[in-house]
């Protein structure tokens, strides 16, 4: 897949930085605010396709980022996994919240929200990661190339 215009390009150079700091900031904040890990995982593979979109794929694809993502995606739901499991290491049920707010006594006080920030981190590193993927599937099978 070809680029755009060099107009294009440098206001996607400039944008996507900003569109991937709001995803990451959503992501963060989705246990004070609304959003999360699925919305703000929908922003940061936005900030990616921009930037595909306004390149080309060829660019995109020498650098790899398809195995990237497979990576990414893959260490999110693991890592939404063993915070599911952590439940079952510390001898309560699964995916019980271990880092609790109403436990003073617990060494992890600091996290008002318990694993549910964690959780939303590892669903947006899932979620941006395969969206991005799907992406990158689809753009390069439209063009009729071999991945």
């Amino acid at each position: 897949m070809r680029g755009m215009t060099p107009i294009v390009q440098c206001i996607s150079r400039l944008m996507a930085p900003s569109i991937f700091l709001l995803g990451v900031y959503v992501v963060l904040h989705g246990h004070l605010t609304p959003g999360g890990g699925f919305a703000g995982g929908v922003l940061i593979a936005g900030a990616f396709v921009l930037l595909v979109l306004a390149f080309g794929s060829d660019e995109w694809r020498s650098r790899a980022l398809n195995w990237n993502a497979t990576v990414f995606e893959s260490l999110g739901l693991f890592f939404f996994w063993f915070l599911a499991v952590m439940g079952l290491i510390e001898g309560v049920p699964f995916f019980v919240n271990v880092i609790a707010k109403a436990n003073p006594g617990h060494p992890y006080r600091l996290f008002s929200a318990g694993i549910i920030p964690l959780c939303n981190a590892a669903i947006g590193m899932e979620v941006a990661a395969g969206l991005f993927f799907v992406f990158m599937c689809l753009a390069i099978l439209k063009m009729g190339e071999k991945p």
